[in-house]
């Protein structure tokens, strides 16, 4: 797998999460918590079942411990950065940058695992698997807020060339099993907190018990059957 390659499966993905957004805007308008739920639930279980066993197997614990460390600490500030505003309405460009500044660390360690097709395989998968509920939420403010659709598509783009471009880096740079293994940390740490914070406990009140369980499950479930499948 080349970087471009999966700089431009990346743009595929939050293609699809803009299409189900356009769709869920004309008809569904409600239904973007449901589809929140549904990839909560399934990328924690990929990273239960796959990225988070293999990588306390092959790397560094302590170095993934800090690395986690590192991502929550990331996360607040971003989390911060884009709360620090008294309007209702998130802007669409911090969100934007927050993505991009979120790629970079993701793109690092894939560049890096490469060369491992199994391993690479798994944290790849949830990396583009986490950009379809982004593309959508980009997507739904656009929509929201009137904003030019080519607006949208130059955001897609340069989402993708940043994401190709820190995977070659990645891919070019040596990096130590201590290094890779906090890279790794910050990578768990990333998905698993904005997986389990912005599509699951975000949504926790907005839906009845039994709803939210029955996304957050089928999502899980689903990735249980990626796991078997591959």
């Amino acid at each position: 797998m080349s970087a471009l390659f999966l700089g431009g499966f990346l743009f595929f993905s939050v293609n699809i999460g803009a299409v189900i957004a356009w769709l869920v805007a004309k008809i569904f308008h409600r239904s973007d918590v449901g589809l929140a739920l549904l990839c909560g639930g399934f990328l924690v279980g990929l990273l239960a079942l796959d990225i988070i066993p293999a990588a306390f197997h092959f790397y560094n614990s302590a170095g993934i411990a800090f690395g986690i460390l590192i991502g929550y600490m990331f996360l607040l500030l971003v989390n911060k950065s884009l709360h620090s505003s008294n309007q209702h309405k998130s802007s669409v460009y911090l969100l934007t940058i927050a993505l991009f500044i979120h790629t970079i660390p993701l793109s690092l360690t894939i560049g890096n695992l490469l060369g491992n097709s199994s391993f690479a395989l798994s944290i790849t998968t949830s990396t583009i698997l986490h950009h379809i509920p982004e593309g959508f939420a980009i997507t739904s403010i656009f929509i929201a807020q009137g904003q030019k659709m080519i607006g949208l598509f130059l955001c897609f783009i340069g989402l993708s060339i940043c994401f190709s471009f820190f995977i070659w880096i990645g891919n070019h740079i040596h990096l130590n099993m201590k290094a890779q293994s906090v890279l790794l940390g910050i990578s768990i740490g990333l998905i698993a907190l904005t997986s389990v914070k912005e599509f699951i406990l975000h949504n926790i009140r907005v839906v009845p018990t039994r709803t939210l369980v029955t996304f957050v499950l089928t999502g899980y479930l689903l990735s249980v059957v990626f796991h078997m499948v591959f």
